[in-house]
């Protein structure tokens, strides 16, 4: 396999801004872009937040960035990259590549995202790290000819749409979910449809754990879980465990306090986007007190799951004025004792939650078949790249 600099198969030119304060410079029609436009799903760029005039150009001296030129951030961060789907300029936030006959373009934008984090180590700067023009030319990159380029691309772009549509029906998925709670039930704070309702309080146990002490933390052990591992619980990621109590310890807080059963409700004191984790597990564990908080003993009228999303819809809706704080705003447990819950009849509930378990399992299946494309993803870009 050759290696060949990008300086000897690319050309290398950045950007500037025009003044802000002339205005004959901007709202004109003539794409600018910055690195702050470009995002991780971005892959070829047809247009720009801001537009610039030909005066700006002319007092500016900006390089016209051609069709099919690879962006590339130089700082702030390193390594964002896209490609020209259409003729634009850009601020000084950029070291792009315009591209050789020797180099496909799409293979060079697989290559320098693949390798993000050497980038990065390219760096340069006490203030703020950035790549010069002189590094970028000096990156060596494997170059097969053009056909094999192309064939290496075809592979990546095509798990890449498989990757974009499961990204696609994982989202679909949850709206459904959410679409599906209002037609059901309405706005529970309206409660238009008159549904029974009861404070919280009155529905379940609502409080916290015992206090665990820093000092009683172990190494290994039963696992301890703060704020931020219930959240990710919640979102359905797997946890590595970094925290542990005694399993003694453990034992003595079953006997003097309970601990989480399955469907129980665990929530971090800070949830506006209302992440409540159902506990789906029979192994044991513990969490934070106060951090977290934990609804449990819920009355037979109440399905948890229905009383999940419930409770995510009122948080993520109305979480300013339930939580309170001057350093940062948190749900007390007070307060959400207090909070008035709508009680649908049961049958109703239990079929809500039927549809959520059929839509979750889905939404696994889907989450499960990304893991696995980005997995293959990695290879093949490990194969051409050494990535």
């Amino acid at each position: 396999m050759e290696y060949v600099r990008l300086g000897d198969v690319c050309r290398v030119v950045s950007g500037s801004t025009p003044k802000s304060e002339v205005a004959e410079f901007w709202d004109g029609t003539i794409k600018w872009i910055t690195p702050a436009e470009i995002h991780d799903d971005t892959y070829i760029v047809m247009d720009t937040e801001r537009h610039i005039t030909k005066r700006a150009i002319e007092k500016t001296h900006l390089t016209l960035l051609p069709v099919g030129t690879v962006l590339l951030s130089s700082r702030a961060p390193i390594g964002k990259t896209a490609i020209v789907g259409a003729e634009m300029y850009c601020n000084q936030g950029f070291k792009n590549l315009i591209c050789s006959d020797r180099i496909f373009n799409r293979y060079l934008y697989f290559f320098l995202t693949a390798r993000t984090n050497y980038l990065n180590d390219l760096g340069r700067g006490a203030t703020f790290k950035e790549i010069s023009k002189t590094i970028v030319e000096n990156i060596e990159i494997p170059l097969p000819e053009l056909d094999g380029q192309k064939k290496i691309v075809a592979r990546l772009e095509k798990i890449e749409v498989l990757m974009a549509n499961r990204k696609k029906v994982i989202a679909w998925l949850k709206k459904i979910v959410q679409a599906r709670f209002w037609e059901m039930f309405g706005d529970p704070r309206k409660n238009k449809k008159d549904r029974k309702t009861s404070a919280l309080e009155n529905i379940a146990d609502v409080g916290s754990s015992k206090r665990v002490f820093t000092t009683e933390l172990k190494t290994s052990g039963v696992p301890f879980y703060r704020g931020t591992e219930i959240g990710q619980l919640a979102e359905g990621k797997l946890l590595q465990p970094e925290l542990f109590i005694a399993p003694e310890h453990y034992q003595r807080l079953c006997e003097e306090s309970g601990t989480p059963q399955q469907g129980d409700l665990l929530m971090p004191s800070i949830c506006p986007d209302g992440r409540i984790w159902r506990v789906d597990t029979n192994r044991p564990f513990y969490f934070k007190d106060g951090r977290v908080l934990w609804i449990s003993k819920i009355t037979n009228s109440v399905d948890s799951l229905f009383l999940q999303f419930l409770l995510k819809f009122l948080f993520i809706q109305d979480f300013d004025q339930l939580a309170s704080g001057t350093t940062f705003k948190e749900l007390k447990i007070f307060i959400l004792k207090k909070i008035p819950i709508i009680i649908p009849p049961l049958p109703l509930q239990q079929k809500f939650a039927a549809f959520v378990r059929q839509a979750d399992a889905a939404r696994c299946a889907a989450e499960a078949q990304f893991s696995a494309l980005a997995t293959l993803r990695a290879k093949v870009l490990q194969d051409a790249f050494g990535a």
